[in-house]
């Protein structure tokens, strides 16, 4: 009997174990029906290795913002690598990007950051990866979906609700989409897509419809598009880059379209690019093992300023050429709709650009002034141990100069993390991401310092911002503190900052209100307009504010409502006076203090012969009024008063109680 049991148990056990090995022997390229082809160098798709490990591995403790020397980068979330972001061009605080997850995240926020929600469409079942966005100039937002086939998502409320997917274009590899967004001219919020193997479709209504135009060649997956002006008319210009050529020698093909995508032409093939640090034996190029790609980034500039129409080209090849040099970020423009472009001019200014990796750049064209925003991946304060930042700078006449690069990352990380194989597909993201309003953009990218997919974002340009002291113990009655709100040091910022501070949760009773006030002075001061500079925040509490615990959160913000940082005080409110006894004295009675000496806090017990109004004011040593413990209309009976006086140095002190038309002084003594 025993051993027909073991029999059994076994016959089972090795049935089940047969069938494991051949579902993964079937599945093993497989996850959640996608289909990988990991092993070949002309596919840039998340890889079967990356979706085992780094997929869900999310931290429940991960802060919303991590502040270091008062400057912030915004935490918001982790996901699979590689994200896409755009902002609205009607509200500059309404920020959206997509990642990599399973199988994309959409991640929204409407207050510029502070807070961030994801909330996803309903994906259509043959969605892989690639996230991009874009804005119409109506305030529409496009969300996409790759790779057999870009699908797109509608909403008219920064994704807070979606459409149906849409099939925008056909094809199996690196899509994009892009929109008019100007909101003016005959194109007026068409939106465009395009994909591998080269296919570009448009939509004439906002994305509701697409038609495919144009099925030019792009063997190498990365088809861009950048959407511009034709002279006078807004939008009159779609700019299409594929993406030909060898993996080692990529050929880049800017076509042109003058009717809002329904015909293009070639303006030329340029050879701008070879390796990005090194391609191993499998055919990529990698950073430390980690792939990249010598992607193809355009914008355009929608201005009416002196640069209106002009296309950038942003891209990293290795300086000097060859394979295993190290790369840095170039930028050229054309002023004639990429029939010809300018001389190289490199964008990071470290000293020794050979000695170290610039890679994976990201530009955003703002549409009122024509600033470019760009930022990239750097390895400049650790080459030799690819500690890696992320740094960014923008350029506002025409991409002749650049403003000093400025570091966004507030924590240099080892890159890649967890570390790569060698010769191997190695993937930690194709892509970052950076949008912008005209006072500031946001930069996105995939941050390795925890060793997961995190997405972490900064704004740029950006100030940091400190609050001291961030906690205080304040009565109930009348009482105040003083808080110092500065920024300590800017990132090109040069702009108004705007205070203003709110309380939660709201007291039961009384009131805590708040005024901003002149550094040195009483004058009324709630901005900063240069840098280093601070202002006062006083607290005041009034009423009989209820006993508890408050935030006081301080906001400060550019007048559009970016950047935007907060910064918490933790107020403490005590309730000073208690009834001791509702017995009614006979006499009118002021205790002394006690404990006196105290240290920090002492009791004040008087007697009340009949109702009053009770004010008990505090004086220091040289007979100067420090705080007003009471203020209120009291009946007969025996209280006591509580003072904290934490704050406060030791010496001598003096309590004066007032009630009706009774006033007596006390002495009493803080030793620290």
């Amino acid at each position: 009997m025993s051993n027909n049991l073991y029999s059994s148990v076994f016959s089972s056990k090795s049935f089940f174990f047969i069938i494991f090995l051949i579902s993964v022997f079937i599945f093993q390229g497989q996850y959640f029906g996608h289909v990988f082809d990991d092993d070949n160098p002309d596919i840039e798709q998340p890889t079967l290795e990356s979706y085992h490990s780094y997929r869900n591995n999310s931290n429940p403790n991960s802060p919303a913002v991590v502040t270091i020397d008062g400057y912030d980068n915004f935490d918001i979330g982790i996901d699979n690598w590689e994200q896409n972001a755009t902002s609205n061009p009607l509200n500059p605080e309404w920020i959206f990007f997509g990642a990599n997850a399973s199988p994309q995240n959409a991640r929204i926020t409407t207050n510029g950051g502070l807070n961030w929600i994801l909330n996803n469409p309903s994906y259509h079942s043959s969605t892989c990866c690639d996230p991009w966005s874009t804005y119409t100039g109506n305030g529409i937002l496009i969300y996409a979906s790759g790779v057999n086939g870009q699908y797109v998502y509608r909403s008219t409320n920064n994704g807070l609700n979606w459409g149906l997917p849409i099939l925008s274009v056909s094809g199996n590899d690196r899509n994009h989409v892009s929109a008019e967004y100007t909101g003016k001219g005959p194109y007026a919020n068409y939106v465009y897509a395009g994909i591998t193997p080269g296919n570009f479709g448009r939509s004439t209504d906002a994305g509701l419809t697409w038609t495919t135009t144009f099925t030019p060649s792009n063997t190498q997956p990365g088809c861009y598009i950048a959407v511009g002006p034709n002279g006078a008319i807004d939008g009159g210009c779609v700019m299409y880059v594929t993406n030909t050529g060898t993996n080692a020698s990529r050929t880049y093909n800017f076509y042109r379209s003058t009717d809002g995508g329904a015909t293009f032409t070639l303006r030329s093939s340029q050879n701008f690019v070879t390796s990005v640090g090194t391609i191993n034996s499998v055919g990529r190029h990698v950073i430390n093992n980690a792939r990249t790609a010598p992607h193809p980034k355009i914008a355009m500039d929608n201005s009416n300023g002196p640069n209106r129409g002009r296309l950038y080209l942003v891209y990293a090849t290795n300086n000097p050429p060859g394979n295993g040099n190290r790369p840095d970020v170039w930028l050229r423009y054309s002023t004639d709709q990429g029939a010809t472009w300018s001389d190289t001019n490199r964008v990071n200014d470290n000293v020794n650009p050979t000695l170290s990796d610039q890679w994976f750049p990201e530009i955003s064209c703002e549409r009122e002034n024509g600033r470019l925003y760009i930022h990239w991946y750097d390895d400049r304060n650790n080459p030799t141990g690819f500690g890696v930042d992320v740094y960014a700078t923008y350029t506002e006449d025409g991409g002749l100069t650049f403003k000093p690069n400025q570091r966004l990352t507030n924590v240099t990380f080892n890159y890649p993390n967890p570390g790569c194989s060698p010769n191997s597909n190695c993937y930690r993201g194709d892509y970052t991401s950076i949008t912008g309003n005209k006072d500031a953009g946001f930069s996105v990218w995939g941050d390795h310092r925890n060793g997961n997919g995190l997405n972490m974002g900064s704004y740029f340009p950006d100030f940091a911002m400190i609050v001291s002291p961030n906690i205080d113990t304040l009565t109930g009655v009348s009482d105040s503190s003083f808080h110092l709100v500065s920024v300590p040091g800017v990132k090109l910022w040069d702009k108004t900052t705007k205070f203003s501070a709110t309380v939660t949760p709201a007291p039961a009773t009384g009131q805590i209100t708040f005024s901003l006030l002149d550094r040195t002075s009483n004058i009324m001061r709630d901005s900063l307009t240069a840098y280093p500079d601070s202002l006062r925040l006083r607290i005041v509490t009034s009423g009989g504010v209820t006993s508890g615990n408050y935030t006081v959160t301080v906001k400060g913000n550019g007048i559009n409502g970016t950047p935007v940082h907060v910064r918490n005080i933790n107020i403490t409110v005590i309730n000073t006076v208690g009834i001791v006894s509702n017995e009614t004295p006979v006499d009118f009675y002021l205790h002394q203090n006690f404990p006196n000496p105290f240290n920090p806090s002492t009791s004040i017990k008087y007697e009340l012969p009949a109702q009053a109004l009770v004010n008990i004011k505090i004086f220091d040593a040289v007979g100067k009024e420090i705080t007003n413990l009471v203020n209120e209309n009291q009946p007969a009976g025996i209280y006591s008063a509580e003072w904290n006086a934490g704050n406060y140095p030791s010496g001598i002190y003096f309590y004066t109680i007032q009630a009706g038309n009774v006033r007596e002084t006390k002495r009493m003594m803080l030793i620290k």
